[in-house]
C-alpha cells in the first residue's frame, strides 16, 4: 500500500511538472512542445519508473551505467532513454550494447569518449546516436564538461570526426546554490550562438539541455529545450545502493 502511494505521488508530480513547464514556456513566448522533459530515474526502482511510463511518459534518464543496464531490459522498448553526465570511456560499449533504445547521450565532454561511443555504435551496427556536448559553465573542478572556450573544437570533432554520432546540442549543470545559475545558462546560450555561427547551423538545430528540479522553470525561460527532472517527480533519491562505476 505504501509503495502504491509513492507511485501515485510520482504520477501526480509528473503532471504538475508538465503544468509548470507549460507556464514557463508561455512566459517566454514559447509552447510546451518546445521542451523535452527527461524524467531522471537514477536510484529509483523499475516499478516506479513503470508507473510513470503507464501514465504516458516515455522519456527517461539514468546516470550510472551499471544501474542503467540492469533496469533498461526490464522496461518497454519504446522508452526514449538518455544517459546523462560523464561517461567513462571503458563503459561506452557495454552501455550501447545493453540499451538498444538509447536515444541520446548527454555528456560527451572530451574527444576520447566521443571516439569510444563512435566505435561502439559502429560495432553493433545501430543507427547513429544523438549526443550532446557537456559544457562546464560554472568552472567548478568537481563538474565534468569541456571549457566554454574549447567547446567549438569538441563539437567539430563530434560532427565531422565521428560518423556514427549526431551532434544534437549542448548540456550544462547550473551552480548548486542557483545564485550563479542565470550566468551559467547565459554562457551555454553564448556557446550555441558561437557554434551555430561557426558551423552555419540554424540555432533551432542545436538543443540546450539546462535545468533540473530546482531551476527548470528559469532554464526554460532562458531558452532550454531539454530539462532533466528527477527528485521533483520521483522524490528524494536513495544513494545507499549507488553503484560506484562512474
Amino acid at each position: 500500500m505504501a509503495a502504491q502511494a509513492v507511485e501515485g505521488a510520482a504520477v501526480t508530480a509528473l503532471r504538475t511538472v508538465f503544468q509548470r513547464v507549460r507556464q514557463a514556456a508561455e512566459r517566454s513566448g514559447r509552447v510546451a512542445d518546445d521542451v523535452r522533459v527527461v524524467a531522471v530515474s537514477k536510484t529509483k526502482p523499475v516499478s516506479l519508473i513503470r508507473q510513470v511510463y503507464d501514465a504516458g511518459h516515455r522519456c527517461f534518464g539514468e546516470n550510472y551505467v551499471q544501474e542503467f543496464i540492469e533496469k533498461a531490459p526490464q522496461l518497454p522498448q519504446d522508452i526514449d532513454w538518455h544517459f546523462i553526465g560523464h561517461l567513462q570511456s571503458n563503459k561506452a560499449k557495454s552501455l550501447i550494447a545493453a540499451v538498444p533504445n538509447l536515444s541520446m547521450v548527454q555528456g560527451v565532454d572530451n574527444e576520447k569518449i566521443a571516439n569510444h561511443l563512435d566505435r561502439a555504435v559502429s560495432s553493433i551496427g545501430r543507427r547513429p546516436l544523438p549526443v550532446m556536448v557537456q559544457v562546464n559553465t560554472s568552472g567548478e573542478i568537481s563538474k565534468s564538461g569541456i571549457e566554454p572556450s574549447h567547446c567549438i573544437e569538441l563539437v567539430k570533432h563530434v560532427k565531422f570526426g565521428c560518423p556514427n554520432l549526431v551532434f544534437s546540442g549542448l548540456m550544462t549543470i547550473g551552480m548548486p546554490d542557483y545564485t550563479s545559475t542565470p550566468e551559467n545558462f547565459k554562457t551555454l546560450s553564448r556557446c550555441r550562438v558561437e557554434i551555430c555561427r561557426e558551423l552555419g547551423m540554424p540555432e533551432n538545430q542545436c538543443e540546450l539541455s539546462m535545468g533540473m528540479s530546482g531551476d527548470f522553470e528559469l532554464a526554460i525561460e532562458m531558452g532550454s529545450t531539454n530539462v532533466r527532472i528527477g527528485s521533483t517527480i520521483f522524490g528524494p533519491r536513495d544513494y545507499s545502493k549507488k553503484q560506484q562505476q562512474q
